[in-house]
């Protein structure tokens, strides 16, 4: 009975959302559709220039239907290469419309479709001119790639496009460290521009009329440009402007450091609590390759900090650090921030040094004005559970007793060993989450949920929190893919 009152007073929370809330939500869907649309759009496109182009009346003679079948999955799948391209190019209103996870999740998705297509394209092409020419197959094979203009250069760049797939099966990926297969998938943009001269020269799709031209050439230099203006000239020009530096690197605790930052105008960078960035430190070990690292508090106008532990090269490297350092940065990614939610009052879930973002998130949140809330009016409060091995492990313990003394902040440390049942509760006792969860969290359905910690554990808790009541919709999460 008291069980089934708490709940109905949840329900009836008043919702915590301001008319910007609203105004982000229908942007982000408005964006999706946008660049959903935009892809189906431009298959259609290629599809149609073709068939203008007298691709579908070609289709008599030896082996006319392979090499036509040949050609569409040609041109469907250097759209979809483009496309992955620019999937990746972190465009920055592409990334705030998906954040990253949603981005490589697609990604990934596209590259195989595109890799597939281009594997049908090179196997059917063969196959339809070894027909025509009344060849075998491995000596047609021998003639395209030695005699056709551009084969040379498109073999090596569909050996390059080999590696990345290769790499990016998720068994292969799991024997690769992060800065190895980072080395190996800049292969991607070797493959795709080995492949330009080939389309250009031996692509007559490419080229048959003056609207076909336009648009391979406009969609190419789409991409190229993006990658160039985002992956390089923007996080130049950004790094340039607030000249960061480290000032201070911090011990957190066994295997945790802190690095604390300083620069200019550092407001004006879009940084928001809960977002990640690529980080370069110049003139230290490995600098010339981005490691992605959250802020772990909230930035202010001239300071701000990130916090690691040493799971590879590029966190273990952050310890050496010196103050003075300059600091090249790529971002700021992630959707995961205190505006994306609906409601006043926060769950945080996390796992280990999944407390990172939660503490920047925490701080901003909490530091937030007072609002009318089934008629009165209070400051948000913060509910954080924190999944840890040993007591050694809680990161930020002593800056949380801090900011629960000043604001409504509960921390609740799961600690223990992993148990056969949940990656959540420890103990090796069975716990029911539908029951154990509203104990632990007052008001837990009425609450807006972040999540962060291995992707298993972050399923996990999303499912049980969806079993005690909370929709589907109040909970958010990002996933660090590669």
């Amino acid at each position: 009975m008291t069980t089934r009152s708490s709940t109905a007073e949840d329900r009836r929370t008043t919702t915590y959302a301001s008319g910007r809330s609203h105004r982000a939500r229908r942007l982000h869907v408005l964006r999706a559709d946008v660049f959903g649309a935009l892809t189906v759009l431009l298959v259609v496109i290629a599809i149609a220039l073709w068939v203008r182009g007298g691709g579908i009346e070609h289709n008599v003679g030896p082996g006319s239907v392979p090499s036509s079948l040949g050609r569409v999955t040609g041109l469907v799948a250097s759209v979809l290469l483009l496309l992955q391209v620019l999937l990746m190019a972190r465009i920055p209103w592409v990334e705030r419309t998906w954040g990253q996870d949603v981005l490589a999740r697609r990604h990934r998705l596209v590259g195989f479709a595109s890799f597939h297509l281009m594997v049908a394209h090179i196997v059917l092409i063969t196959i339809g001119y070894a027909e025509a020419g009344r060849a075998p197959v491995l000596a047609q094979t021998w003639t395209e790639v030695t005699t056709y203009p551009g084969m040379l250069l498109a073999t090596a760049g569909t050996a390059a496009l080999v590696v990345v797939v290769v790499t990016s099966v998720r068994a292969a990926r799991r024997r690769l460290r992060y800065e190895s297969w980072h080395l190996l998938h800049l292969y991607a943009y070797l493959g795709v521009g080995l492949a330009l001269p080939h389309q250009l020269w031996a692509g007559t799709d490419f080229t048959r009329s003056q609207a076909a031209t336009v648009f391979w050439w406009g969609l190419w230099a789409c991409a190229t440009l993006a990658v160039i203006a985002c992956r390089i000239a923007l996080p130049i020009l950004r790094s340039l402007r607030h000249r960061i530096q480290v000032d201070e690197v911090i011990d957190e605790g066994p295997g945790v450091v802190s690095v604390v930052m300083s620069g200019r105008r550092l407001d004006r960078a879009g940084l928001r609590a809960g977002q990640f960035c690529q980080w370069r430190f110049l003139g230290g070990r490995g600098w010339t390759r981005a490691h992605p690292f959250s802020l772990s508090a909230m930035p202010t106008g001239d300071r701000l900090r990130i916090t690691a532990k040493f799971l590879g090269d590029g966190s273990r490297a952050l310890k050496d650090l010196r103050p003075g350092q300059r600091v090249l940065f790529e971002g700021p990614y992630g959707r995961m921030t205190p505006e994306r939610r609906h409601r006043r009052d926060v769950l945080m879930v996390c796992a280990g040094i999944g407390i990172t973002p939660m503490r920047a998130l925490a701080e901003h949140i909490l530091n937030e004005g007072a609002s009318f809330d089934s008629g009165r009016l209070r400051r948000p409060a913060v509910t954080i559970l924190h999944r840890v091995q040993a007591p050694a492990d809680q990161t930020f313990a002593a800056e949380f007793a801090y900011l629960s003394r000043r604001a409504d902040l509960t921390v609740v440390p799961l600690i223990g060993r992993r148990s056969e049942h949940s990656s959540i509760f420890p103990g090796p006792d069975e716990v029911d989450p539908q029951r154990r969860l509203p104990t632990l969290v007052s008001g837990l359905v009425s609450r807006e949920v972040y999540l962060c910690g291995p992707r298993s554990f972050m399923h996990e808790a999303r499912r049980h929190l969806v079993a005690a009541g909370v929709p589907e919709q109040q909970i958010h999460a990002e996933e660090f893919q590669w």
